[in-house]
């Protein structure tokens, strides 16, 4: 049934998403109210009428196209971790981040995203990255590539002797000890910045514009729709124990993605050192 649906279905996936945000999140870009937006953790883990009401409409339009799958959603596991089981079960599953950089999205900052990832037995399958304002419309699929705007992309290799380009967890939402894990990077060859939306960061890794990230965090609606990106863009990813990331958790982080196994291996590396 998915090999059905991966052949014929994702075209209607893509038009679910792009009304999704056009009805829940467009109409509310600079125009929330203060009541509009909630903090959950604290002042930068923030959550908004846009993000809870697009993630319901994609609930219900996905699971429509695809009869027996599942949707494990940011703000579902919010309000019930149990949700999150979803990821190792034998049903389809949809993982969606409504709005991937929400902090940018209530500042009016056009940098974020809706990410939609399909999976099924832990195996990422199909994924899409859409940043609305910036018209950006990224897919992939496992095993049949990457595609920005329907033209096919490819993540390349750093240029010889450059200096990394590596975005990181944000150190608005880093501990002291994620801090210090990250730390390796502060190495002459790495030109380090933090993070804004993740689901773009892995979309510049993927068009060869970033060299890596490095992650100190595993939400999978964060990175399962960029691991897959990156992957059929030509790039690699591996965690800090030398295995690949699982959205199912319980990984050794942080992690990196990275244009190519090479560079993969020397973020690695770096980050090795810090421990």
């Amino acid at each position: 049934m998915i090999d059905e649906f991966l052949a014929g279905g994702l075209d209607a996936v893509e038009e679910a998403i792009r009304t999704a945000v056009a009805d829940q999140v467009m109409p509310r870009y600079r125009q929330l109210a203060a009541h509009e937006i909630v903090e959950k953790k604290g002042p930068h883990d923030l959550v908004t009428i846009a993000d809870r009401q697009a993630e319901e409409q994609l609930t219900d339009s996905l699971t429509k196209l695809l009869p027996g799958s599942v949707v494990v959603g940011e703000e579902a596991v919010h309000a019930d971790p149990a949700v999150l089981t979803a990821l190792g079960g034998d049903a389809p599953v949809w993982i969606v981040d409504p709005v991937d950089g929400t902090r940018q999205f209530v500042h009016g900052d056009p940098g974020f995203a809706t990410l939609v990832t399909l999976a099924h037995r832990e195996a990422l399958l199909a994924s899409w990255t859409y940043a609305p304002v910036l018209g950006q419309m990224a897919i992939a699929r496992r095993g049949q590539g990457a595609w920005l705007g329907g033209e096919p992309i490819h993540s390349g290799s750093p240029e010889p002797g450059a200096a990394l380009r590596v975005a990181v967890s944000h150190y608005d939402f880093t501990t002291d000890e994620e801090k210090r894990a990250l730390s390796g990077l502060r190495a002459p060859d790495a030109e380090v910045r933090p993070c804004g939306s993740a689901g773009l960061e892995y979309l510049k890794v993927a068009r060869g514009l970033l060299d890596a990230v490095a992650f100190t965090w595993e939400n999978a609606w964060d990175h399962a729709a960029g691991l897959l990106l990156v992957g059929e863009a030509g790039g690699a990813q591996a965690t800090l124990g030398g295995e690949p990331f699982r959205i199912t958790g319980g990984n050794v982080l942080p992690f990196t993605a990275a244009r190519d196994e090479p560079t993969v291996r020397h973020i690695l590396s770096l980050l090795a050192a810090a421990g």
